[in-house]
This record gives structure tokens, sequence and C-alpha cells, in this order.
């Protein structure tokens, strides 16, 4: 007899899923450090798992920019500098704020960009306040009505994040951040495109101005 006929599936977290969080969150806290060697026997044995979700954790974040492999296969957490910074940067601030534009034209709901400032306000650690702004941004251009545009800023997402948590450990500014990010959305949801792209390329902007100039390394 099948006791769970008729019940609702309840989705269970691959391995390589958790490892991959687990390890992101590791990065974004400080926990791992930037330059840090991955060791795939030694995580798994930590894990508890095979050497295969590791691996495979391993290359997406190397994928989204967190993880940095060798051509030997070794490796380890990307260190951020200024130059790495402003690349990022240089690309969300052409494409962000028009994305805003967009979706507040189409008069998007917004809803998920409030709970993602709640979710950093909350945040226990760095690693989760980073997270969180990451969404909170994903929020503003994710309905943008343009799926490539939104592909090209999600996978930036981690490097941002990762950004963000550098610049956090050497000067916790998170809270004038927090700030302008309430002042974006409440241009956003009053209708204000303009007045809102504005102000999101000048919080980028002067967010990593201030963070990383010329030759600051994290």
């Amino acid at each position: 007899m099948d006791l769970l006929a008729g019940a609702a599936p309840t989705p269970i977290p691959s391995r390589t899923q958790v490892v991959l969080e687990a390890i992101r969150h590791g990065i974004l806290t400080g926990r791992l450090t930037p330059g840090q060697a991955l060791v795939e026997t030694e995580l798994a044995e930590g894990f508890g798992v095979s050497k295969t979700p590791v691996r495979e954790a391993l290359k997406t974040l190397a994928g989204t920019g967190l993880v940095v492999m060798s051509q030997y296969k070794c490796a380890t957490v990307r260190t951020v500098d200024a130059e790495t910074a402003h690349q990022v940067y240089d690309v969300r601030l052409l494409l962000e704020p028009q994305a805003l534009r967009r979706t507040v034209a189409r008069r998007a709901p917004l809803d998920a960009a409030h709970e993602a400032l709640e979710r950093a306000d909350a945040a226990a650690d760095r690693g989760e306040r980073s997270l969180a702004n990451r969404d909170f941004h994903g929020a503003l251009y994710g309905p943008c009505g343009n799926p490539l545009l939104a592909r090209v800023l999600d996978d930036l997402r981690d490097q941002a994040a990762l950004v963000s948590a550098a610049a956090w450990q050497r000067n916790p500014s998170w809270e004038r951040e927090a700030r302008e990010h309430r002042d974006i959305l409440a241009r956003a949801r009053a209708g204000d495109a303009e007045g809102a792209a504005r102000l999101l390329h000048d919080h980028m902007a002067g967010f990593v101005a201030r963070a990383f100039p010329d030759g600051a390394t994290a």
C-alpha cells in the first residue's frame, strides 16, 4: 500500500543544490576567503557527499563568477578588486536603468522588491544581505518584458552580490544603500520611470565609486 498516494509531492533539494547554496553563502559571508582553494575531496567529506555534486556545484559557481577554475581544474574563490567591480557595474549601469524604465512603463507589480528590502533589513549576516540586495535588483528588472535583457543581468547577479559583500566587509554602508533602495522603489511604484531609473543609476554608480576607487582591493 502506498501511504503517499494522493499526497502533494514535497520537493527535496538535490545534493548539488544544497552544496552550491552552502558554498555560495560561505563565499558571500567571507568564511571562504578570496583566493582560497576549494578542494573537491575536502568539500565532499565536509558535506558528507560524493565528489560529483561538489564538482557540479563548483562548475555552476564558476559560471556565475564566484569561483575561478584553473586549466588544471583547481577551483578558488574569486578575488574582488576595483577592475572586477567596475567591469560588473559598467554593464549594470548600461542595462539596469533601462530595464527598470520598461518595468515601470508596463506597470509590473513590485511586491517582490519590497519583500527583498524586508529580508535585507532582517539579514543575519552580509551574505544574506547581499543575496537580498541581489533579489531586490532582480525584482526591478525581472518584469521588464524583455527576457534576453533580464537574462544578461541575471548572469551578473552572483558577481554583483560578491562585490557588495566584499565592499561591506571593508565599509558597512548597507544602511545608506537600503535608504536609496527605498527611494528607488517609491519612485517606481509612483509610476515615475525616468525618476526611478535616474536614482537607480546614481545609486549603483555612487556605490561602486565609494567602495572601489581605482586600485582598491577587497
